[in-house]
């Protein structure tokens, strides 16, 4: 699709947005944009939204949920709600990285301790910082959901930062990622995910990475049974609202979609921890070796030429240190 093609529907679309809210009269229609299934955490999340905006506003606004990336794939659609084409919809924060500078450092490798570290930051002052930038860009953020922890594993032990030495590891189409896995001495290798499993059973990678979900329900713990719990990536998704939208809202209602995003944050979070341990408990009962990093500093270490290369922005490199240090 061309950029022209591009703004012709971001026109259509904030058109169709703009007769909604000038309709006085029936119910406002909010459209919300998500990448995942209708099962999966944030997908149900975003429908407890949905259904809780609906209900405390006498259905004075209504919330439908397009799941699958029906509206369009995550770049598009971030920039189709910066002008108002959608209403909602929860991103992974990689994408955000060019848009929102600031929103990088939550991207970075070892940022976060753990899942609970990060809603820490995320809940507080860090995040509201992140939160007010991003309104910058366009993008009300009411709340953050989890993605899980990312993790290494591969087919040979892997126990300490010196096992990774020489290692070819799968990793996404990141330059931060690729410099992730070089920075503990490993060749980082990109390759699609769909052909992981047979790179693995074939030998072309020995290993990749990522969270437990993942990891059981494509079947890699039963070629590459070693699972190395550095959680080096925990990054939140933001649940945001148009700031077109948000605008046109009154202030009584922009406090039930404010409070009805809140409550969906805490179902996700529950949800995906079940998710997490169900995923967890049948990779474990499978016989994989787990090993649990009780000191992550060698590779907080190792990411120093990372931090200086993907952390130059003096603004990130705050946001970083401090998020290192909070409690």
């Amino acid at each position: 699709m061309s950029h022209f093609t591009n703004k012709l529907s971001i026109a259509a679309l904030l058109a169709g947005t703009t007769l909604t809210f000038m309709a006085s009269a029936g119910a406002q229609e909010l459209r919300g944009w998500n990448q995942h299934a209708p099962d999966y955490p944030v997908s149900t999340a975003m429908e407890r939204f949905a259904e809780l905006v609906e209900e405390r506003t006498e259905g004075r606004i209504t919330a439908d949920v397009f799941h699958n990336a029906e509206l369009g794939e995550q770049d598009f659609a971030i920039e189709q709600m910066q002008f108002g084409g959608i209403d909602f919809a929860v991103f992974n924060m990689v994408p955000l990285n060019n848009i929102v500078p600031a929103s990088q450092a939550t991207t970075l490798p070892y940022a976060f301790r753990s899942l609970d570290h990060m809603h820490t930051v995320m809940d507080g002052e860090i995040g509201q910082e992140i939160g007010a930038a991003m309104e910058e860009a366009g993008m009300v953020a009411l709340a953050w959901y989890d993605s899980g922890a990312r993790s290494f594993y591969a087919s040979v032990p892997l126990e300490t930062i010196d096992d990774f030495e020489g290692l070819k590891i799968r990793v996404q189409s990141s330059d931060m990622f690729v410099a992730l896995v070089e920075a503990l001495g490993a060749n980082a290798t990109p390759i699609p995910f769909g052909e992981l499993y047979s790179a693995i059973q074939s030998g072309v990678v020995e290993g990749a990475e990522n969270n437990w979900p993942s990891y059981e329900y494509t079947n890699h713990y039963s070629v590459a049974p070693y699972y190395i719990l550095d959680e080096h990536s925990i990054v939140p998704e933001i649940f945001a609202v148009s700031k077109p939208v948000w605008d046109g809202l009154s202030a009584e209602d922009q406090e039930i979609v404010r409070e009805a995003a809140l409550e969906s944050q805490a179902f996700q979070r529950e949800e995906w921890a079940k998710r997490d341990e169900e995923s967890e408990k049948i990779v474990r009962e499978a016989g994989t070796t787990v090993i649990e990093v009780e000191d992550k500093t060698p590779f907080i270490e190792a990411m120093q030429p990372v931090y200086e290369e993907f952390a130059a922005d003096p603004v990130v490199a705050d946001l970083l240190e401090r998020i290192q240090n909070t409690e």
